[in-house]
């Protein structure tokens, strides 16, 4: 169980620096969200049942949906078909 530990709090560690480093906004949404999941497995691990709920259902649930209509609002989102248009046209 100790190794599961470690590997769960390495890829923490590493998805935390990889947040800071993405430059893209949808990568770094996807990244938290892992974060989110990682954490709420840790807190399980940690016989915390009820903030791993709160961890998996806000964290990865509630704010990255957020964040994803946020994307889309600010036209920061766009789609692979809108692209694929724009490159013909030129």
């Amino acid at each position: 169980m100790k190794v599961f530990q470690i590997v769960l709090f390495t890829f923490l560690i590493v998805c935390a620096i990889s947040v800071t480093f993405s430059k893209n906004l949808l990568n770094s949404i996807i990244i938290f969200m892992s974060y989110s999941l990682i954490m709420s497995i840790i807190w399980i691990l940690l016989e915390s049942p009820d903030l791993a709920i709160t961890e998996a259902a806000v964290g990865a649930g509630i704010t990255s949906i957020l964040f994803f209509v946020t994307l889309k609002k600010i036209h920061a989102m766009v789609e692979v078909d809108k692209d694929k248009d724009k490159e013909e046209r030129e």
